[in-house]
């Protein structure tokens, strides 16, 4: 029964992306019409009176938040491993101009390995404890796992539509870093719980989109949301957020959404996409110099020239392009594909969020050089290799 939804799924995308042009795609689980990214307003905002939160720890499994599928964007909706994934042929990513049109079936998944820390333990820092200094990381290390118990919240955000999840104990003497998740068209928040846990778990406040257009607004309204969070007395979150250096992730058309977020608002500091790049290769050469980014693909991905494009012309900013390989070959995909980076390739998005907000320094050698974690070595837990490259660093 499963593999003959996916091959519905197959079949509908497939149908989709032959009938669809260069300038614009219609989404087979949409019906709004082939518009652009940089015609597509905001959701409208809604009173928190229309939706309560759901708030779930992190021993359970909270529900999705959102049914609503992003404006004429992709509808990629993946799996939680990409042994699942739909073919690639599926899926098509277009610029953050025009609006892509992709497909994945998913499930949510929470991806621990291990019992998360007790929250009870009392709150140990990265550096000093006479002198805590950058943001609260959990000090257990591996991006692999787990760490922290989070709080995970769904029905929240600018729109009541969104998924907010934290460490459950918060620091008392060190800020949190900040991280944006953008699901990938036509996908709810909550088909990439794994991710949004897993992130949480090494430290940071989550907030996933419910849905990303491509064009930094809804970014932008989420960070603002936090923002009046971190401002506010009575908020569990007074002025305990780092909103000056914010990263933004996400997959497919949520990566186009984060590196719009990277150029527009001066808040965002990095951006890494998974299974996203823009077609034009026009997005992250835009980035002020001083502004990181990252592109993962999969080795059979639709969104392969994209990401390889938007990373070679982007001459002088620090960025790193890392392809996922070998694959499963016995998948719908054939390898690493369009659903590779958000969920098996997840721990090199935890990875660079220690780098480049976190400060752990000493996680460029994973990235950048000749040899190392992200440039050559195993996939860990899973098969095949990383192939990394970076520049400017």
């Amino acid at each position: 029964m499963k593999s003959k939804i996916f091959k519905g799924v197959i079949l509908a995308s497939a149908i989709a992306f032959i009938n669809c042009g260069d300038d614009s795609a219609t989404s087979p689980l949409s019906s709004t019409g082939d518009i652009s990214s940089s015609s597509i307003e905001a959701t409208a905002e809604s009173s928190s009176s229309e939706v309560a939160p759901v708030e779930s720890s992190s021993s359970e499994i909270a529900p999705t938040s959102s049914s609503e599928i992003a404006p004429a964007s992709s509808s990629d909706v993946a799996p939680a491993s990409s042994a699942d994934a739909p073919s690639s042929s599926s899926d098509v990513l277009s610029s953050s101009s025009d609006v892509a049109s992709s497909s994945s079936v998913a499930q949510s998944s929470s991806s621990s390995e291990k019992s998360p820390e007790s929250s009870s333990a009392k709150v140990e820092s990265s550096s000093s404890a006479e002198a805590p200094k950058g943001i609260f990381l959990a000090s257990g290390k591996e991006e692999e796992k787990d760490q922290l118990k989070v709080v995970y919240k769904t029905n929240t955000g600018w729109d009541n539509k969104g998924i907010l999840a934290y460490p459950e104990q918060l620091s008392s003497d060190q800020k949190h870093g900040v991280v944006v998740w953008g699901p990938g068209g036509g996908t709810e928040p909550g088909a990439y719980e794994g991710m949004i846990r897993r992130l949480a778990s090494h430290g940071f406040v989550v907030i996933a989109l419910s849905v990303s257009p491509g064009d930094a607004t809804q970014a932008t309204k989420a960070i603002d949301w936090l923002e009046n969070k971190n401002k506010d007395s009575n908020d569990p979150f007074y002025q305990k957020l780092e909103l000056t250096k914010v990263g933004c992730s996400g997959h497919s058309m949520g990566g186009l959404e984060s590196e719009q977020a990277a150029i527009k608002d001066k808040r965002v500091f990095t951006a890494f996409l998974n299974n996203s790049g823009d077609k034009n290769g026009g997005v992250i050469k835009n980035f002020p110099k001083e502004k990181t980014a990252a592109v993962l693909y999969g080795e059979v991905g639709m969104e392969k020239p994209n990401a390889i494009k938007d990373y070679e012309t982007a001459t002088d900013i620090k960025s790193c392009l890392i392809e996922m390989t070998g694959g499963p070959k016995n998948n719908s995909e054939g390898g690493y594909g369009h659903g590779s980076g958000s969920w098996d390739g997840m721990a090199a998005t935890i990875a660079w969020m220690r780098w480049q907000l976190g400060g752990e320094n000493e996680r460029q050698a994973d990235f950048v050089g000749t040899t190392g974690k992200y440039i050559d070595g195993s996939i860990i837990g899973k098969q095949g290799k990383w192939k990394t490259q970076c520049k400017n660093f």
